[in-house]
């Protein structure tokens, strides 16, 4: 089966990565890490008008959705250049409210998702942390034993992370009762979807940046790029994301909860194989936090337990999710 985008999807693709290539988006990450979001608000600003979060809402709340190969198209472009903010968490709870069996919470939050006048956290259990709670202005705790959705009130205090641009809060407990039951099942299925296409774009950008430092570092007097032993590890780390890219788009053409966690693991194991190639080839610089690169291996290390870990995306594909039986 052969995996290509049309015409369309690919002028999106590169209309939102000559957009974020203009913003400077590792400046607008370290600000966001440090509790600074006007620069961030403004790339959601411009990420909303080109259509993003509007992928993944019905028509019927102010969306173009759901549409979620262009979705994947998406969050490659945004994991390229490491926007920060609660990307796939707006998404989740995108589909989370359009999911209710009341359209009343959905007719009153998703417009301003799907406008980017207001940001989305999502707490999927009790007592478990939901990224940019401080900046989210909709809130969502989940309660997976009892189904329950809630509007949360508010929020703790920032926890430090080990990606500084993804700031973890705990949601104030309590809240408006959305929903007695959520559909949590399909809105994880576009989460593992987001995070997979997430890492692929941050998996393709430490090795671009890693093939471009090899060929200009010099050792001997010639390139470091020119030895056998860092071409084959460059070579490792490109077959991995290649192989990882058709099970991405494979899973946005199904939806099923089995391809989109095998997509998750792949991609996000593919990046974090891509991380530890592009620490070892550039040496201690890639340690420092003021090197741009720091901003992707940091992303693809947290990204690996977003919204399920490796063993759990594993066991859901080795199970087969409940359709083989």
């Amino acid at each position: 089966m052969r995996f290509l985008l049309d015409t369309e999807q690919r002028a999106f693709a590169e209309s939102l990565d000559a957009m974020l290539t203009a913003a400077g988006t590792p400046a607008v990450a370290r600000a966001w890490g440090r509790g600074e979001h006007a620069v961030g608000r403004a790339v959601w600003a411009r990420l909303a008008e080109a259509g993003v979060f509007a992928l993944a809402a019905p028509e019927a709340y102010e969306g173009v959705g759901p549409l979620p190969v262009e979705l994947a198209v998406a969050f490659v472009e945004l994991g390229r250049h490491a926007v920060p903010g609660p990307l796939v968490e707006t998404v989740t709870a995108t589909v989370l409210l359009a999911g209710l069996d009341d359209p009343g919470p959905a007719e009153r939050l998703l417009p301003a998702l799907v406008s980017g006048k207001a940001m989305a956290t999502v707490a999927p259990a009790p007592g478990s942390y939901a990224l940019d709670g401080d900046a989210a202005e909709t809130r969502l705790s989940l309660d997976p034993a009892a189904g329950g959705l809630r509007l949360a009130p508010g929020h703790g205090p920032v926890r430090p992370s080990l990606d500084p641009a993804r700031r973890l809060t705990h949601l104030s407990p309590g809240g408006e009762l959305l929903a007695p039951h959520a559909p949590l099942p399909h809105a994880l299925t576009w989460a593992r979807l987001a995070v997979a296409a997430q890492a692929l774009g941050v998996g393709l950008s430490l090795l671009d940046r890693t093939v471009a430092y090899v060929r200009q570092r010099k050792q001997f007097g010639v390139s470091v790029g020119s030895f056998q032993a860092v071409k084959h590890r460059l070579a490792d780390a490109k077959v991995a994301l290649e192989f990882a890219r058709p099970l991405v788009f494979g899973a946005a053409v199904t939806l099923d909860p089995v391809d989109a966690a095998a997509a998750k693991v792949t991609a996000c194991e593919a990046a974090y194989t891509t991380a530890r190639t592009a620490l070892q080839l550039h040496g201690a610089i890639g340690y420092t936090a003021e090197y741009d690169l720091s901003l992707w291996l940091t992303k693809a290390r947290a990204l690996r337990t977003a919204w399920g870990a490796p063993a759990e995306c594993r066991d859901m594909v080795l199970s087969g999710g409940g359709r083989r039986r």
